[in-house]
């Protein structure tokens, strides 16, 4: 059995909009337990997803491993293939880049290219269409990425020596991609963008140096975070209220919402309770995680499964 291990994420960390990125401890498990004919599928789901992911045409783990082969002239194989979601959909927490870059993964083990997944990114962002979810899901880490449409640069941060943990909290509703950019303006004032660029630099010193204390003023933001907070209950007080909380190191949207993220040092509970206390108080269920930053990023693990020999009806199972 091939598996590809694919990590959460979460973008826009603070004053890093569509640039900054995170991996995250939470996966999802990609398993090929076979080959079939070409154009032939057979997905079992796990976990998150279910029934959104039942067709293989709307499911993006299937189109981005037929993409790759298309990229590299590789002739057209099927898969039989578990996917075991942890991941949320529509929350804020790159379930849309785990499967693609599960998806060019495998097609990369499958097709035999034997190419290093950092010289797969820039397929992985063009599927996409931004790198900050994508490139941290591949490599693991905190990482600063820039993408001109034909080619990434990035950088990933060095781990923090002291430990920290990542909560997450995620309620019970959605936010559409599509409309958290649509409620963004189409310019700033040269005020806002001095503050948003002073935040990010910042950001990224004090990450680098280990300077926890900057966080929670380096992650303020006004480019993205009050326009997109009016999208879900409670996210224009989340931030603020969770700020406030002992050993909280500063808070986000994760990537357009209405997951929330913070950093904490020391015990993550009282964070996580007031972060899920705020959704409550809205008439919103929650959850929370208790994550670490993940600095492996994706891998393969099992050898490549045989190819079937006879035809398949596409079949899904959920």
């Amino acid at each position: 059995m091939l598996t590809a291990i694919v990590p959460a994420s979460s973008a826009n960390i603070g004053s890093g909009f569509d640039s900054f990125g995170v991996a995250l401890s939470l996966y999802n498990r990609y398993q090929v337990v076979g080959l079939l004919p070409p154009d032939t599928y057979e997905v079992e789901v796990v976990g998150e997803g279910g029934r959104s992911l039942a067709k293989p045409e709307d499911n993006l783990l299937i189109r981005s491993f037929r993409a790759t082969l298309a990229k590299f002239d590789i002739p057209p194989v099927g898969l039989k293939l578990k996917s075991y979601n942890a991941i949320p959909l529509s929350r804020g927490l790159g379930s849309s880049a785990s499967a693609i870059v599960g998806g060019v993964m495998l097609a990369n083990a499958v097709g035999v290219l034997s190419l290093q997944r950092e010289k797969l990114l820039s397929l992985m962002v063009e599927l996409e269409g931004h790198p900050d979810n994508v490139v941290p899901c591949c490599i693991g880490g905190f990482v600063i990425s820039a993408w001109d449409g034909k080619e990434v640069k990035y950088v990933k941060l060095p781990a923090f020596e002291e430990k920290i943990k990542v909560v997450v909290a995620v309620p019970d509703v959605t936010v559409d991609t599509k409309m958290a950019r649509e409620v963004l303006p189409k310019s700033v004032s040269l005020q806002d963008a001095v503050f948003n660029l002073s935040r990010a630099a910042l950001l990224a010193a004090s990450w680098v140096t280990g300077k926890l204390e900057n966080l929670p003023w380096a992650m303020e933001d006004k480019l993205h975070q009050p326009y997109r907070a009016k999208l879900f209950p409670g996210g224009e007080e989340i931030l603020d209220r969770v700020k406030s909380v002992p050993g909280c190191l500063g808070a986000a949207i994760s990537g357009s919402g209405p997951s929330v993220l913070a950093f904490v040092k020391g015990n993550p509970t009282r964070t996580a309770k007031e972060m899920c206390s705020v959704f409550t108080e809205r008439g919103i269920r929650s959850r929370f995680f208790v994550l670490d930053v993940d600095q492996e990023g994706a891998r393969i693990k099992g050898v490549k499964p045989a190819a079937a020999e006879e035809g398949s009806r596409c079949r899904i199972i959920v």
